[in-house]
């Protein structure tokens, strides 16, 4: 793909999952990436199979600004700048607003749109510098609100109207910033949801078609790489996501709360007793270690 070669690519969250599919199917481009994760094996271990000459792995966390700065100064020292962004670090927690970990709630928020921020923040005087592109990650849960995910469902929606304001500020700087919004992605995040809450697979089967399907994770790569390549406003994985979008005021209209509130009754608790026997509102692979 011409006009991604020797781009220069910030991934957070590139550990696994789509970070990093996207990462090598960017480099396979002729880009060059960053990458950047907590888990600092699994990120080890995903740039030992990428190029050398072409990837740079900084373990870090996405909530500590210092720490996004120094992967940034890395970036910038190694490869000259930083061309695009793709703000894609995320989790997700369980449980009811009543059932929830507070502190995985806060957790939560901190990752998801605070990490946002200090991505956007610490790389942003080099895009500017290079009249770069920011890709934010929010999700089709900014505007499908799901019972027991009132956190992710939130900070979706509180990071797309960020990267609306984002948008804004920079467009006179010849940066441009693009939202994607995905449906259920085949994502150790949802893969680990499924394994860990009976109550959460049910809620999907309730949900009407093709609210309940789950996409794979090359799809979600092939729009992320096209949306970075043409610098798009709007990134939608699949397609119909963006006609769910335009219709979102539907979708938490009395008619739709009837129904899904018929079934809330029932699964919520249960899903409550569910985190409750597993001791955390998260995936395992997203719990704090203990100090």
């Amino acid at each position: 793909m011409k006009n991604l070669s020797d781009k220069v690519v910030l991934i957070t969250g590139g550990a696994r999952g789509i970070g990093a599919e996207t990462a090598k199917a960017l480099v396979a481009a002729g880009a060059r990436v960053v990458l950047t994760d907590v888990d600092e094996a699994a990120l080890s271990e995903t740039a030992a199979g990428l190029d050398a000459d072409r990837v740079l792995a900084v373990a870090c966390d996405v909530v500590d600004l210092a720490s996004m700065e120094d992967a940034v100064a890395q970036a910038v020292a190694r490869f000259g700048g930083i061309d695009l962004v793709l703000a894609n670090a995320g989790i997700a927690s369980y449980g009811s607003v009543l059932g929830v970990d507070p502190a995985t709630f806060r957790r939560v928020v901190d990752i998801n749109i605070t990490g946002v921020f200090h991505t956007v923040r610490a790389a942003l005087p080099s895009v500017i510098e290079r009249k770069g592109y920011i890709l934010v990650v929010s999700s089709l849960a900014a505007f499908t609100p799901v019972p027991g995910l009132a956190a992710y469902n939130a900070s979706k929606a509180g990071v797309e109207h960020f990267a609306n304001a984002l948008r804004l500020e920079v467009a006179h700087q010849g940066v441009e910033v693009g939202i994607a919004h995905m449906s259920w992605i085949d994502t150790p995040l949802v893969r680990d949801a499924k394994k860990d809450l009976s109550a959460f697979r049910k809620m999907l089967d309730l949900m009407p078609y093709p609210l309940n399907q789950t996409t794979s994770v090359d799809a979600c790569v092939d729009g992320f790489v096209k949306g970075l390549a043409g610098r798009k406003r709007r990134v939608f994985v699949p397609g119909w996501v963006g006609a769910i979008g335009k219709g979102r005021a539907l979708l938490v209209s009395p008619l739709v709360d009837r129904e899904m509130v018929k079934h809330t009754a029932t699964l919520l608790p249960q899903m409550d007793e569910e985190v409750r026997r597993l001791g955390r509102s998260t995936s395992a692979r997203n719990q704090v270690p203990a100090d």
